[in-house]
């Protein structure tokens, strides 16, 4: 049967198997192509998610950043102030992205480039600015930039064995380098600028202890990897 009553028809239907299967073939290739065309629309629309703006803010808040931290010599408290504010935004949506994308299934490779990009891009330029400006040795910045660069590179480098998780050590090190950061673009004077001093001091060791941390698993599951291969090899050769 077609699926149209006869009585619509105006007598018993006379449509053959021939013209069913036609008629399917038909159905089902519209279907097919409908079916492609409603994908291609969720995959472009779910590129604007939450997670992604809040990412694509953090990256346009750079420029605004550094031009407000330059601004009037770069040693005016009110334009460090606002600095301050640019940066605090843009660490509070590094917060968020990450776990609403992870919460609500939002993840998007646009994303998994995009939100390690934003993350150093605004770091790096806050690091780059105060030492520009002789607020913070450029040893600091070498140190952490280095180790952030590093440790990138690095997990590319081991990603055919797997991939090297984030720890709470990682998780710890980026909040002590948002605090120090920011307490270093703040204006502060007295026991403040003394306080920031040891904040930073603590946030370098974090770097340099995770960053080590951090080459020990890349070594560990390159071995395991590459132990995993050549068993497989075996096994197969067998």
């Amino acid at each position: 049967m077609t699926g149209v009553p006869a009585s619509a028809a105006g007598g018993p239907s006379k449509t053959g198997p021939s013209q069913m299967g036609a008629s399917g073939t038909d159905s089902g290739g519209k279907s097919a192509r409908g079916g492609k065309i409603a994908a291609a629309a969720v995959n472009q629309a779910s590129l604007w998610n939450i997670a992604n703006i809040l990412t694509m803010i953090r990256l346009l808040l750079v420029p605004g950043f550094v031009a407000l931290m330059l601004a009037a010599g770069g040693h005016d408290p009110a334009w460090r102030s606002f600095a301050w504010a640019a940066f605090s935004i843009a660490m509070i949506t590094d917060l968020f992205d990450g776990h609403l994308a992870r919460t609500y299934n939002l993840v998007t490779d646009f994303g998994k480039i995009a939100d390690p990009i934003a993350d150093k891009a605004i770091m790096g330029a806050a690091l780059i600015c105060l030492s520009a400006l002789g607020d913070l040795p450029w040893w600091v910045t070498a140190v952490i930039l280095g180790r952030e660069l590093g440790i990138t590179l690095l997990r590319f480098i081991v990603i055919r064995y797997g991939v090297i998780p984030a720890s709470r050590g990682g998780k710890l090190k980026t909040l002590a380098q948002g605090i120090a950061v920011g307490m270093y673009i703040l204006a502060l004077t007295g026991w403040l600028a003394t306080a920031r001093f040891w904040v930073m001091a603590v946030a370098v060791v974090l770097t340099v202890a995770t960053g080590l941390d951090y080459v020990r698993q890349a070594i560990v599951l390159r071995r395991q990897g590459i132990a995993e291969r050549e068993a497989a090899l075996e096994e197969s050769e067998a």
